[in-house]
């Protein structure tokens, strides 16, 4: 008898768009959600009361999920690397760095994830890049430029260290994904998320006791609302989706979400006011967004 576990099922198509359209406009909201919170809480004090609640939220709903699922727990290890480097170490590096950085300006900087991803597909999941991936890199990477050359929605040269900063977020968080893809694609998707969620919000509340104040965190009533968003839909409803989808959906649909949540976020800021956006960041979002489509559609 073998020991392996059973294959997921793979979900019907207008299923997955359906859920894939669901993370495209909630994750195009949490940007500015998150500038929301860091109008009156300090970073790492308002990413880990995120995913504390988050990491609540998720464990209450753990039995009822698992019911669903035959896949068995993730080993430890696994879902000790994606709490440290999804959760805590992406989002705490990520919330710093949103202190300055207009939310629509940080989605398309962190829109680098999937190339980083295709990069570490080919370096670690014995995958190949064909010459029009090749070519998207180069046109994100002006992408890149053209957003740093432009006028980063109101950042200040001064300032530029926080929008490098926001760069790091990805590369953290592609080092837990590619684990995962890699070790985890079998395992339960629901553990993994809520211990890495519960893990990950308490390396992050540890690192803002030793730098912050929590205790004296602000709980204004839109600093509330943006929290409980952010930590139910923003992190509970979609990262849950989002590793079960990893799992059992085809890598084409998945790709959706890498172009579509970056230029959503870039018109959501621009409406409610969040960052003043050039012609050179539009530009850029745009040569990054492309270059995405280059590399991550089938």
């Amino acid at each position: 008898m073998s020991s392996s576990a059973p294959a997921p099922a793979i979900p019907g198509k207008a299923r997955i768009l359906a859920l894939v359209a669901l993370l495209c406009l909630v994750w195009s909201s949490t940007w500015w959600a998150i500038r929301v919170c860091l109008e009156v809480q300090p970073p790492l004090s308002s990413a880990g009361a995120r995913f504390a609640i988050a990491g609540i939220a998720m464990a209450m709903v753990t039995p009822w999920l698992r019911g669903k699922e035959q896949a068995p727990p993730p080993k430890t290890w696994l879902w000790i690397v994606c709490g440290a480097t999804n959760f805590a170490g992406g989002y705490g590096v990520l919330y710093c760095a949103e202190t300055v950085v207009p939310s629509g300006i940080a989605a398309v900087l962190w829109a680098v994830f999937p190339l980083l991803m295709a990069g570490s597909a080919t370096m670690f999941l014995g995958e190949r890049l064909s010459l029009r991936q090749w070519c998207g890199f180069g046109v994100s990477f002006a992408g890149i430029v053209a957003v740093f050359a432009g006028d980063l929605g109101g950042v200040g040269r001064d300032q530029l260290g926080y929008a490098w900063l926001v760069l790091l977020s990805p590369l953290i968080a592609a080092i837990g994904t590619t684990l995962v893809k890699k070790h985890g694609s079998h395992t339960s998707s629901v553990l993994l998320n809520r211990n890495g969620m519960l893990l990950g919000a308490a390396l992050l509340l540890a690192a803002a006791f030793a730098r912050e104040d929590p205790f004296a965190i602000a709980w204004t009533p839109r600093a509330i609302i943006a929290t409980v968003y952010l930590a139910v839909f923003g992190t509970t409803l979609t990262f849950g989706v989002y590793f079960w989808l990893l799992r059992t959906a085809p890598a084409a649909m998945l790709s959706l979400i890498n172009y579509v949540t970056p230029v959503l976020a870039m018109v959501f800021a621009t409406l409610v006011g969040d960052g003043d956006h050039g012609l050179g960041s539009w530009l850029g979002a745009g040569l990054v967004t492309f270059g995405i489509a280059l590399v991550v559609r089938r």
